[in-house]
């Protein structure tokens, strides 16, 4: 497999398959979502775009990153999501980066929302398909942000390599500047056990694809598949 690391901005072109990567915190919130029973996440454009879904379905369950504000129902905080109980619903996310970059490439053949929460299961679905050519957007810091490029680094050598240690690759993403913002609680609507969660390697055993249905990009959580031989493994 191929593999090219793009930020939002640089994404030009529609890629075939593309990764779309947000470590801390939009994509292991939307797996605790879906751990939690989420039947699905629509990922809104704007804040205004996410409060008028609300508006129109009450019974949906909006979040947003920073500190609580009327018309949302959390924060994007995995600490706090993880022991709400979200069985049969539909959550409306909007994050400063992660939604932006699903959205970016919402037009490309396939398109997968990660984390290091579900990295075997993306890494496995990746090499099921045995696609050539993979867009992996790290969303944090135009591109820049050391836990998402990790993230986004792991993933594509553990497609192709199986044995590849994840220990350099989290120690970079529990150094990088968003977790010591969280840690240290310069961002809000913070967890004391955010960064914790952010760093739990392949906790949930499902993949998330996104794909538009009726004009909105919904996020769905997909089973992971059987494992496939990688190069190193025994056939």
């Amino acid at each position: 497999m191929s593999a090219r690391f793009l930020g939002i901005a640089d994404v030009i072109e529609t890629p075939s398959v593309a990764v779309v990567i947000d470590v801390m915190r939009a994509y292991t919130v939307a797996a605790w979502a879906f751990a939690r029973g989420a039947e699905k996440i629509v990922l809104a454009e704007s804040l205004d775009d996410a409060l008028a879904l609300k508006a129109r379905r009450p019974d949906w369950v909006a979040l947003k990153d920073g500190p609580p504000a009327p018309g949302f129902d959390m924060v994007n905080s995995p600490g706090m999501l993880r022991s709400v109980d979200l069985t049969g619903r539909t959550v409306v996310q909007k994050t400063t980066a992660g939604t932006v970059g699903a959205l970016a490439v919402k037009d490309a053949e396939l398109v997968l929302c990660a984390s290091f929460v579900v990295a075997e299961a993306t890494a496995r679905l990746l090499r099921a398909r045995a696609d050539a050519h993979v867009t992996f957007v790290v969303t944090g810091e135009d591109g820049r942000a050391d836990e998402d490029l990790a993230c986004a680094q792991y993933i594509a050598r553990r497609t192709d390599e199986a044995g590849t240690d994840p220990a350099v690759f989290l120690r970079r993403a529990a150094e990088s500047r968003a977790a010591h913002e969280l840690t240290e609680r310069v961002r809000e609507g913070v967890h004391p056990d955010d960064v914790a969660l952010c760093l739990e390697l392949d906790r949930f055993p499902f993949a998330m694809v996104a794909a538009l249905e009726d004009s909105l990009m919904v996020l769905r959580p997909c089973p992971m598949p059987s494992p496939l031989p990688a190069d190193g493994d025994p056939v």
